[in-house]
């Protein structure tokens, strides 16, 4: 069983970066395949990121190159590094671990953060 907590979003201006952390704690973190999810208000959860039990990181289009997902097995935490900030990136960011394959399918997911709302204003 796997409790992951995110850190605190936050409220940032357009062209702004922005850091997400989310510690595990109760199962080998090592094991887990990662990632972020996030939910904008009346809309579907959507993939952000993952990263795989080997550390091969991969996004969604709408984040590439401004976002960077990456994981520290050491301290049980992921990460994601976000930059250059727009307005549509604000929503409810969520973490996520798999015991099985890394996926972009947040029902492949069973294990979730309680979610940290990041607000870009323009």
């Amino acid at each position: 069983q796997v409790h992951l907590v995110e850190s605190e979003g936050g409220l940032v201006q357009a062209g702004d970066s922005l850091r997400l952390s989310c510690v595990a704690t109760g199962g080998t973190f090592s094991l887990y395949a990662v990632a972020w999810f996030r939910q904008a208000p009346g809309k579907e959860r959507d993939f952000v990121a993952a990263i795989s039990r080997g550390g091969a990181p991969y996004y969604a289009d709408s984040v590439k190159g401004r976002f960077t997902i990456s994981r520290d097995n050491v301290k049980n935490a992921l990460y994601l590094q976000m930059d250059s900030l727009a307005p549509e990136d604000t929503a409810v960011y969520y973490c996520a671990a798999a015991a099985d394959s890394d996926s972009y399918f947040a029902s492949d997911y069973k294990y979730w953060g309680q979610g940290t709302q990041v607000t870009v204003s323009s």
